[in-house]
């Protein structure tokens, strides 16, 4: 694929921004009405599979969680989210974006991050309603 055709996929497809690569395990915790299916669909595009869920029984390349205030204690979500990861794996957190409903404040997911254990890479737009966090978990 040329320079020019990745970007111009980038501008069609959110999920190619993310880092996203073909073959890879991605589970989704999270899933609610509200999740942004072209984001989705976007990914599933990129690795070539489904999102599995969170009955999925073996270890995940990333995992994309989808958070809102109202989910509960965000720092276990985190901690049980690392579990799920291949070593070297990343969690896209995935959270409201300023203004919705379960929004969640910047310095709240740093702090969580940081009691799990994590360490926050990025912070992007990833939706029209929802903004992404990369965080990487810790080798093992």
């Amino acid at each position: 694929m040329s320079a020019t055709a990745d970007h111009a996929e980038e501008r069609t497809n959110p999920a190619a921004r993310l880092g996203f690569e073909p073959g890879q395990v991605v589970q989704e915790i999270g899933y609610d009405e509200d999740v942004d299916q072209d984001l989705r669909e976007g990914i599933e595009s990129v690795i070539g599979q489904d999102l599995v869920d969170e009955d999925y029984d073996d270890v995940a390349d990333v995992v994309v969680l989808w958070f809102r205030d109202e989910d509960g204690d965000l720092t276990d979500a985190l901690v049980d989210a690392i579990g799920l990861l291949e070593d070297g794996g990343n969690i896209w957190l995935l959270t409201p974006k300023t203004g919705r409903d379960g929004y969640i404040e910047p310095s709240d997911i740093q702090d969580a991050a940081q009691t799990a254990g994590l360490s926050q890479t990025k912070s992007i737009s990833v939706a029209k309603d929802w903004t992404g966090t990369r965080l990487a978990a810790p080798k093992r």
